[in-house]
């Protein structure tokens, strides 16, 4: 996860984060990934919303940590756009019941990402995150010549879940009169898991042209918006984070 001012790295069992502190210096912390055990973590549809909750349980525990570590959310002008994107989503809706209304709000959902990389160092960090795995992947010696862009990115899980929300979204309609919270949580929930599977699915056949396709759409998000070139000083952040999740993954303890 690209921060405002670093990058949180994931290991099997660990996370790592490094950022730029106010005085300049690169600040460095690591600690255990919490776990969702039981077959709720290993079923098809429920195990990519357990490995997405775990990540969110792990920020907490970054801030604690690093205090000076900034989230993409935090800004007030992001969540100002959060907040106005919402009442706009809610607000569609209600003009337009249909598939057009899920649609229009479905869209809107995306503006306070996409504001939120274009103000500040997040796209830039962005860049050092896929830049630095990368590297790691192929044994380069200069991240900086990585390409900024990455298969795995979290981007490629855009499109399929905004289809599937909106499909979920128009099912439950024709299904409940006047859907609440909870059948809106269930729709967002299921297509969360469906975005999941579809980009695991695309992970185990990357070789294939169905898999190109699926991933072109977020490929096109990283290139145009969602990442730009970092230099020297970012990319030295994310190497000092990369270097810290290695550390502590291949500690004894971690085994």
């Amino acid at each position: 996860m690209a921060l405002r001012n670093g990058l949180l790295v994931h290991g099997p069992t660990h996370w790592a984060a490094a950022i730029r502190g106010r005085e300049g210096e690169i600040q460095v912390a690591s600690g255990r990934k919490p776990r969702v055990r039981g077959r709720v973590g290993l079923l098809p549809g429920t195990r990519g919303v357990a490995r997405l909750g775990e990540a969110f349980v792990v920020i907490p525990l970054v801030k604690r940590a690093l205090p000076e570590a900034r989230l993409p959310f935090q800004d007030a002008r992001v969540l100002g756009v959060a907040g106005l994107t919402a009442a706009a989503g809610a607000f569609a809706r209600r003009r337009s019941p249909g598939l057009s209304g899920e649609a229009v709000s479905a869209g809107l959902s995306l503006a306070p990402a996409l504001f939120a990389l274009r103000i500040g160092e997040i796209a830039e960090y962005h860049g050092v995150e896929h830049k630095s795995i990368a590297a790691y992947e192929e044994d380069r010696t200069d991240a900086a010549d990585a390409a900024k862009e990455h298969d795995r990115c979290g981007s490629n899980l855009v499109a399929p879940m905004l289809v599937a929300n909106i499909a979920g979204a128009a099912l439950v309609k024709k299904v409940v009169p006047r859907p609440g919270p909870v059948a809106g949580a269930a729709v967002a929930l299921g297509a969360m898991g469906t975005a999941v599977e579809i980009f695991l699915w695309s992970e185990r056949h990357s070789d294939t042209g169905m898999a190109r396709a699926l991933r072109r759409p977020g490929f096109e998000l990283q290139r145009v918006l969602g990442t730009r070139e970092p230099d020297a000083e970012q990319m030295a952040v994310g190497q000092a984070a990369l270097q810290e999740i290695l550390r502590v993954e291949a500690a004894p303890a971690a085994r």
